[in-house]
């Protein structure tokens, strides 16, 4: 484990191709690289590194990597240093991926305090990589003040970013109410922070017609005990002129010091530590069951019962958990 070491060492240091290499390591499938991802992560989690966690996700053309590009260099203007961790969606048929966030961040990749990884989500559901936390534990450790992960897109279980961010950002397109319906409930209750993008030229007055409009969608839901008065709020922002980034970077300031005085930051941390231990503890059990010659057999004679309506889908499972635990 010798290289393992060095590498973690490496990452401490800001190596930027160590970075790489070890996000490459816990992305990787094979089994013998899992045990080294795990070595590497650990050693890693020692840090006293803290970084900023944003979540961001949007509607489909609503500029999430303009958005992310212009924010990301206003961080390195203020003298910060920003990680991307951007997931493309995965074909369902070839498990391939385009991964071309880094060439519509050309600025930003250009910069020296700018760290950007696209990966593929696999067809993992909830809009991340499976081994998204991981690379954020990565970057985090090399000292990074803000990680930004960029998810696939707006969707029903897109609420899966919540569990490794510190904050939450939806970014949505100047529209009327059909979009405001097209944006599920759930992903709108874990928003910290609305940005309706494009806020310039013709499309000024619809951002601010839609700014009104989830304002007022938003005084439907309760208020967060957690968050001080006036969040989760909805801002405008023009990412071509950079009108309103500097607002929504005080606005984050502002809740992330309210989170941390009030001790919230902290509980939220803990309980997305509960929250993967539980998620692993799954994915292992069912690895196990895949692993196990006699419970492959036994499944594939089951799909058929199923298949034929000849056993119910919960009695093919029981009898597949039976057969497991023995």
């Amino acid at each position: 484990m010798n290289e393992i070491r060095t590498l973690a060492h490496k990452i401490l240091k800001k190596d930027r191709r160590a970075i790489a290499q070890g996000i490459t390591l816990v992305e990787s499938s094979r089994l013998d690289h899992r045990e080294e991802a795990l070595c590497l992560i650990d050693l890693l989690s020692k840090s006293d590194n803290k970084s900023l966690r944003i979540g961001l996700s949007g509607t489909p053309g609503v500029g999430k990597s303009t958005f992310i590009e212009k924010f990301g260099l206003m961080l390195i203007e203020k003298g910060l240093s920003v990680a991307v961790l951007a997931i493309d969606p995965s074909s369902i048929k070839s498990g391939g991926s385009i991964l071309g966030d880094k060439t519509r961040m050309e600025k930003l990749s250009r910069r020296s305090q700018a760290f950007i990884r696209p990966s593929p989500s696999l067809t993992y559901l909830g809009g991340v990589s499976r081994r998204t936390r991981e690379s954020i534990t990565i970057c985090e450790a090399a000292g990074f003040d803000v990680v930004i992960i960029e998810t696939v897109g707006v969707g029903q279980s897109e609420t899966m970013v919540s569990e490794m961010s510190d904050l939450f950002l939806l970014l949505l397109s100047p529209a009327g109410g059909d979009d405001l319906q097209g944006v599920k409930r759930g992903i709108m209750e874990i928003a910290d922070i609305i940005v309706v993008n494009k806020a310039d030229g013709e499309l000024k007055l619809a951002a601010a017609r839609t700014q009104a409009d989830y304002a007022g969608a938003l005084e439907l839901f309760r208020d967060r005990e957690e968050d001080p008065a006036g969040f989760p709020k909805v801002s405008l922002v023009s990412s071509i002129s950079g009108d309103g980034i500097d607002t929504v970077w005080l606005d984050i300031q502002l809740l992330m010091d309210w989170r941390k005085e009030s001790g919230s930051w902290l509980k939220r941390r803990e309980a997305q530590a509960v929250h993967w231990f539980k998620n692993e503890v799954q994915n292992r059990i069912i690895n196990e069951m895949n692993n196990k010659p006699d419970v492959k057999k036994q499944m594939k004679i089951l799909s058929k019962k199923v298949a034929l309506n000849e056993l119910s889908p919960d009695s093919a499972a029981k009898k597949i958990i039976e057969s497991f635990n023995k």
